[in-house]
């Protein structure tokens, strides 16, 4: 494990749980956020995919955007969060259906077309990939804009996929 990942995981045996599938980490990642603990994971990641050009990052409402903003921040890019309600001011848009694992309900995401654009390369980030929901969603969106996904970044990787860059995996958890 290097240095980040090992910093991750201790901090989720100290301040966090793992019960199964799920992972509480709301004291220093996705409800309470460690700025500095988040910056380190976005130079982790962002050094994964330096070498591609990274137009946008681009993730979903609301658990993703501290590390979206972590990520672009060191490319010097935007990022973009898909919504889960639509505004008044969003007149066009791309949209896709996503199901949450940990709040147990189906959602929308919105993407207006005038922070989307063609021919785009998107680096999607978000702090869990467990089902693919969510990815499956913003991929859709992606596709709706001409645009091109680059890669996908987490923070921590539930699934057994192998093509999705992540500081911890559920087996370096499990094993500690």
């Amino acid at each position: 494990m290097n240095p980040v990942a090992q910093e991750l995981y201790q901090r989720i045996r100290r301040e966090g749980a793992i019960d199964g599938q799920v992972i509480k980490v709301d004291r220093f990642l996705n409800h309470m956020v460690d700025p500095v603990l988040m910056d380190k994971l976005g130079a982790e990641l962002y050094g994964r995919f330096a070498e591609r050009k990274i137009d946008k990052i681009i993730t979903a409402e609301s658990s993703g955007i501290m590390i979206a903003q972590a990520i672009a921040g060191h490319f010097g890019v935007p990022f973009i969060y898909a919504k889960k309600k639509r505004p008044l001011t969003m007149r066009e848009y791309y949209a896709a259906s996503s199901y949450s694992f940990t709040k147990q309900e189906s959602t929308t995401l919105y993407v207006s077309q005038e922070v989307l654009g063609t021919r785009e390369r998107l680096l999607f980030v978000d702090d869990f990939f467990a089902a693919g929901s969510t990815y499956k969603a913003i991929e859709q969106i992606i596709e709706q804009a001409g645009a091109t996904l680059v890669g996908v970044a987490v923070i921590i990787n539930k699934s057994d996929r192998r093509d999705i860059e992540s500081i911890l995996t559920m087996h370096d958890l499990a094993s500690g």
